[in-house]
């Protein structure tokens, strides 16, 4: 009889298994077909909303502004710690009920830190929604942050970044945004450290929650098989005690451009050389924007069409990979070129990567170039909007950097309008072959890096 039960309660989570597999599968959406419903809550939530009726399924993105800029850097990992810990238990439910109720239904349940923001995310099926709403509330607004939750997370993060400090290319990377961005908190990692976690304890959580978890701080989108009135309806049901209230202002500082050349030398027994050579960047609203994307594709950016990757791979056979890319957050930016090569080849690499910065500089790119770039940058644009998820996550994004609901119908242009001149003037201003900043991670005596790039 006991196995008879188990069987029947299996049945539900299999089906569910293979639908939520489906829509993975198979949801795809063409980007300007997309009909946003945009509105501000009376407790200063921003709403957004796509409807979706081809597959039974719908995924909540919460975007809350209380990412690591947010946090004293005495208390660095505080904002992602928080966030965390939202599923480890509320004021009527244990970590183990929640996991236990969303694997039941087959949902998914999560939640994490950043630099700009954290996001609570939430995949449910359409019969599930209910229940699915009423988890995602309670993590939000009535998390319990229990001490010894607390203490297991932390410790897992810890471990996490002691294990990572085996990989040289997080090693790599962990140096060459400290240098870059200085005291600024985009140059930590938003993990923080474990001198910083474990200066944190269980009231600064509950404070930090308190002060930034509101909803005027907030953005939520819901993309899939609902309406409006059903939204209405689940938000009065289970946000109603998510009452406005004042929140901590987000107003970070921007980071300061580094001042000089730096060389950051790591020796480690490597039989390949790590390196990261770049400076800061651009941020998401400079006027550049597209111009500097169009650049990049061409630079590193586009795959083994990139001029990089022509030459250092294809024609000087010296490393597997090698790329570029524009991180632009909301207050600030970088650039970085990014190779893995043999110790002994290490010099000639980055020879090489600043002679390709030193080219897109000076000299028009091709009138080919620029088509290609253009064509892929429009044509894998609909590619963000392959499941309901990346719609939300989109949805999100568009609304935290402020782009715009008609962004969606105006990238095209944006790239199209782009000229080889504003290519070469983006070039000219946002890459620096003589000022960067120069992360190698190495055998040392082996790739014997040249005077002039220490």
């Amino acid at each position: 009889m006991r196995s008879e039960k188990c069987g029947m309660k299996l049945v539900p989570v299999l089906v569910t298994v293979f639908i939520m597999f489906t829509v993975h599968c198979s949801l795809f959406t063409d980007a300007h077909a997309l009909d946003v419903r945009r509105s501000v809550l009376d407790n200063g939530m921003t709403l957004l909303i796509v409807e979706r009726h081809n597959l039974p399924i719908v995924k909540v993105t919460v975007g809350v502004k209380a990412g690591s800029i947010t946090e004293p850097d005495e208390k660095a990992g505080l904002a992602n710690l928080t966030a965390e810990l939202l599923t480890s238990g509320t004021g009527k439910r244990t970590a183990s009920m929640i996991s236990e109720e969303t694997d039941f239904v087959g949902a998914s349940l999560s939640a994490g830190g950043g630099d700009d923001f954290i996001t609570v995310g939430l995949s449910v099926l359409k019969k599930d929604l209910d229940l699915g709403c009423d988890l995602l509330s309670d993590i939000i607004l009535n998390p319990s942050f229990p001490a010894d939750e607390l203490d297991k997370k932390r410790e897992r993060i810890k471990g996490a970044l002691k294990a990572q400090e085996e990989d040289p290319g997080f090693v790599a990377s962990k140096e060459f945004i400290k240098n870059v961005y200085g005291p600024h908190p985009y140059g930590r990692l938003f993990q923080g450290t474990p001198e910083t976690l474990d200066g944190i304890t269980r009231e600064d959580v509950v404070r930090f929650h308190s002060d930034y978890y509101v909803p005027g701080n907030a953005i939520m989108s819901v993309v899939g098989d609902v309406t409006p009135d059903e939204v209405d309806d689940l938000l009065k049901r289970y946000f109603s005690g998510w009452a406005a209230g004042q929140h901590q202002a987000v107003s970070p500082r921007r980071p300061e451009k580094a001042p000089e050349r730096k060389t950051v030398i790591i020796d480690k027994d490597l039989t390949q050389a790590n390196i990261i050579l770049g400076h800061s960047g651009i941020r998401r609203d400079d006027p550049d924007y597209y111009a500097v994307l169009i650049m990049n594709h061409i630079l590193g950016g586009g795959g083994f069409e990139s001029r990089l990757m022509q030459n250092i791979r294809e024609q000087k056979g010296l490393a597997y990979d090698v790329h570029s890319f524009f991180a632009a957050n909301k207050y600030g930016g970088s650039f970085q070129v990014g190779v893995q090569t043999k110790n002994e080849s290490a010099n000639k690499a980055i020879e090489e990567i600043l002679k390709e910065l030193a080219e897109i500089r000076n000299t028009p790119v091709s009138d080919p170039e620029l088509a290609d770039a253009k064509s892929f940058l429009t044509g894998s644009f609909p590619l963000r909007f392959e499941t309901g998820q990346r719609i939300a996550g989109f949805l999100l994004a568009v609304e935290y950097y402020g782009l715009g609901l008609d962004y969606i119908d105006r990238y095209p242009d944006y790239i199209r309008s782009v000229t080889k001149e504003d290519v070469l003037q983006a070039a000219k201003k946002h890459l620096d072959p003589d000022n960067f900043v120069l992360v190698v991670v190495a055998d040392q005596e082996k790739a014997a890096l040249k005077e002039e790039f220490k």
